[in-house]
């Protein structure tokens, strides 16, 4: 089963970059909305941005203005540009894709058909 692969953490202290990179384990195209969600110690995981097949992105309001969705189509590979990381953008990062991300889907909440085992991201103040 193709599974996804994220790379780009690191620690960088506050008000630095970090640009995170997602792709499929090998070669192939995932046909699906993707976005990235972020995990913290002792916190639920929640979403931090999405983008649909034709570049529609949506963000978390505690990251607007500070990160950046994009996609390369003809390599598959998910970006988010992180911007004047904070100590609370701590966490491990994660990369999926299915059709539940997409900002036009209304059906059931479900579990994204590909998932990434994610990168930490450490902000230090």
């Amino acid at each position: 089963q193709v599974k996804l692969v994220e790379s780009g953490g690191g620690s960088v202290q506050a008000g630095g970059s970090l640009r995170l990179s997602c792709a499929p384990s090998e070669k192939s195209y995932i046909n699906y909305c993707m976005a990235w969600f972020r995990q913290a110690p002792g916190k639920e995981r929640e979403s931090v941005a999405s983008i649909d097949s034709d570049g529609t992105a949506t963000y978390a309001d505690s990251v607007k203005g500070r990160f950046t969705i994009s996609k390369v189509d003809h390599n598959n590979t998910l970006y988010l540009q992180m911007h004047n990381l904070q100590p609370e953008d701590t966490a491990v990062y994660h990369c999926a894709g299915d059709i539940s991300l997409c900002s036009w889907y209304s059906g059931v909440a479900r579990e994204p058909a590909y998932w990434g085992q994610g990168t930490q991201v450490t902000v230090s103040s």
